[in-house]
């Protein structure tokens, strides 16, 4: 993957920024875990930058400070979830306002737009982002927030960030931003923030914690606006993590440039294999010069995550047999640990998408997702191949 540089300085910003050991009279190394609720004060309203643990942390803070610094932004904001990050974005719009979302997106935020932020007076249209015609055609007087995945999950298609923004700047309202979902790449391949979107989210569950023990979301931004309205709803609505996940989730980021290197290269080669195999309709990976978007692949992005969907031949019945047959990929939901995982988005993940949606984004009982980890690559390939075999045991 020589075509792809990494950003300069991300290692060494992801252990040190936020890190300063001046930070504490103890000079410790790793940033201690402030379970504190509440802090003392000189006196009445004269703090000495905490008040209360739900308006400001230090365990919180070295987190947020160096989140902001991995996807160039000025400030990180963390969440008790993904979720909790989605919907206090939502908190930014009103009664009567517009949401324009890609179609193919998670199912948690599928589902929150859908059956929760809609039952606010928030009016949500979901089209295929990939085409820009359709994202200008769907802008209306009332649009003020566009919410992009990419790649997509689970269909791994592509948005061109920088061509969404263009044209939500010449056509949308003035106050519009434009969210664009990092989840998939983690801020060690993509940083939307460079390609001119307003925020960039991602489930922290996932990459960028990367050991499959935390919960959190976390919203990145340089606009001083976007950012006072959401510290203020942070605190205001209170989904905030614990001080000890704040402390995992810093512990994780420190290995996740050499995370995510191990798991391109492990995702490439099992993306590779599936598309040799005989027993695969399909596989979908955006470094595969068979991706639609390929070139726009190469052109938005430093390279490419764990993240493989592929077609099984057959349904259901191939489907299952393949999944629970697996040894070393687990069959469960979520992704981006060190461990590889696999699931099947009809019935997991993607299961509260209506059925007809489904269908139409190519979200069928054969399509499945992988989250290929860091386990050794030919042990990865090893399993996929007995596993498919017992599938379809003649191709």
């Amino acid at each position: 993957m020589a075509e792809f540089q990494p950003f300069e300085h991300f290692g060494t910003d992801a252990i040190h920024v936020g890190q300063e050991p001046e930070k504490w009279k103890s000079m410790a190394v790793v940033p201690p875990i402030s379970m504190a609720t509440t802090f003392k004060q000189h006196g009445p309203g004269e703090h000495a930058g905490y008040e209360y643990s739900r308006s400001g942390n230090p365990t919180r803070d070295c987190l947020e400070e160096c989140l902001a610094k991995l996807e160039n932004a000025k400030y990180g904001l963390v969440f008790a979830s993904g979720l909790a990050a989605t919907n206090t974005i939502t908190f930014l719009l009103k009664n009567g306002d517009h949401i324009l979302a890609m179609d193919d997106l998670y199912g948690g935020t599928n589902r929150m737009f859908r059956r929760c932020t809609s039952q606010m007076g928030i009016d949500i249209t979901m089209v295929n982002c990939t085409d820009i015609e359709k994202v200008e055609s769907s802008i209306k007087p009332n649009t003020k927030m566009v919410w992009i995945e990419t790649p997509t999950n689970p269909m791994m298609k592509l948005v061109d960030i920088a061509s969404v923004v263009k044209v939500v700047r010449a056509k949308a309202p003035m106050d519009c931003f434009v969210v664009v979902d990092n989840t998939f790449m983690s801020s060690y391949f993509q940083r939307p923030l460079d390609h001119g979107a307003d925020l960039v989210f991602h489930s922290m569950t996932k990459y960028m914690n990367g050991h499959s023990d935390v919960v959190m979301g976390c919203i990145c931004t340089n606009r001083d606006d976007l950012k006072e309205r959401l510290f203020f709803l942070q605190y205001a609505i209170g989904a905030v993590p614990s001080p000890f996940d704040c402390f995992l989730a810093n512990r994780g980021l420190k290995t996740l440039h050499i995370r995510m290197r191990e798991h391109m290269k492990n995702g490439l080669a099992v993306a590779k294999f599936l598309e040799e195999n005989s027993r695969v309709e399909k596989v979908i990976h955006p470094g595969l010069p068979s991706h639609p978007q390929h070139e726009l692949a190469k052109r938005q992005m430093r390279g490419y995550s764990g993240m493989v969907s592929f077609y099984i031949k057959g349904g259901r019945e191939q489907s299952s047999i393949f999944l629970k047959t697996l040894k070393i990929f687990t069959l469960a939901e979520s992704l981006g640990g060190f461990e590889s995982l696999a699931e099947l988005p009809s019935v997991m993940t993607h299961a509260s998408v209506p059925p007809d949606q489904r269908d139409k984004l190519g979200i069928s009982d054969s399509l499945i997702r992988l989250s290929v980890g860091i386990e050794d690559v030919q042990d990865l390939i090893d399993d996929l191949d007995i596993a498919l075999k017992a599938a379809i045991p003649e191709e």
